[in-house]
């Protein structure tokens, strides 16, 4: 393939294997080679195949591949998605697995929908919830502290369902855009949310701890600002969980949240 300045400049930046020095030991030819032997598996008709659609530019994988194929690390993937469930061991935990994934190279999603809202009680300490927003913040700032794969920043998606106590502070909470600079946002609708915008209907905010409705508010206000603040800022998007869950392939496991 015949590379622009721009593409070798990303390649030598970010996916040219490195000595101990930080000096690039490979270039184009060296670096498909390595990922199609690592692919193949020992396959050498594969291997070959492989290593001319990569060097036709038809077809590239996705950036773990070419940076840790062939590699000591070997992580592959660039997406996953951490459970955080409402206790500080599982926020914590998670936080701890997120950076170790931007460590390697992979960006993580989360649903941080299970958290309870700001001011609620917390029973074990007498004490009052900061809410899902204020941890946003804290996976923020480890994201910061991490450089991916040590080529580029840590990534984060963070979807709050839309019947959440604080969703009006979570579809607002990057109208500065200096804050929560590593996370893309969106907001978790469902069928119920949707016919209560469609007939102008109130719809229930509710207590992801206890169960119980904590306010109404109008479907119709909602929706609006979330359009408004989507226009403003390109954030946050939305995520249809039901018809995501229609076509759930392993619903015995679980429903799919983020």
């Amino acid at each position: 393939m015949i590379l622009s300045d721009n593409a070798l400049t990303v390649l030598e930046r970010r996916y040219f294997k490195k000595n101990e020095a930080g000096e690039n030991i490979e270039d184009w030819e060296a670096l498909i080679r390595r990922v199609a032997d690592n692919i193949s598996q020992g396959d050498a008709a594969k291997a070959k195949a492989y290593f001319e659609l990569l060097d036709s530019g038809y077809f590239l994988p996705n950036s773990p591949t070419l940076m840790n194929a062939g590699n000591d690390l070997q992580q592959l993937s660039a997406c996953f998605v951490l459970p955080i469930e409402d206790s500080m061991d599982s926020i914590f935990e998670t936080v701890k697995n997120a950076a170790l994934i931007h460590k390697s190279g992979g960006g993580t999603g989360f649903s941080f929908s299970r958290l309870r809202e700001a001011n609620a009680r917390v029973r074990s300490t007498n004490g009052v919830s900061s809410g899902p927003l204020s941890f946003m913040k804290v996976f923020n700032a480890a994201t910061d502290a991490v450089k991916q794969g040590g080529t580029r920043r840590g990534a984060n998606m963070a979807i709050l369902n839309v019947d959440h106590p604080q969703i009006l502070d979570f579809i607002t909470c990057k109208q500065n855009t200096s804050e929560l600079t590593n996370f893309n946002l969106s907001v978790g609708l469902t069928e119920e949310f949707m016919r209560a915008v469609n007939q102008d209907e109130e719809y229930n905010l509710v207590s992801p701890k206890t169960g119980e409705t904590v306010r109404r508010e109008k479907a119709r206000d909602v929706f609006s600002m979330i359009v408004d603040m989507a226009h403003k800022t390109g954030e946050p998007g939305i995520v249809f969980l039901d018809r995501i869950n229609k076509a759930n392939p392993t619903p015995q496991v679980g429903r799919i949240e983020s």
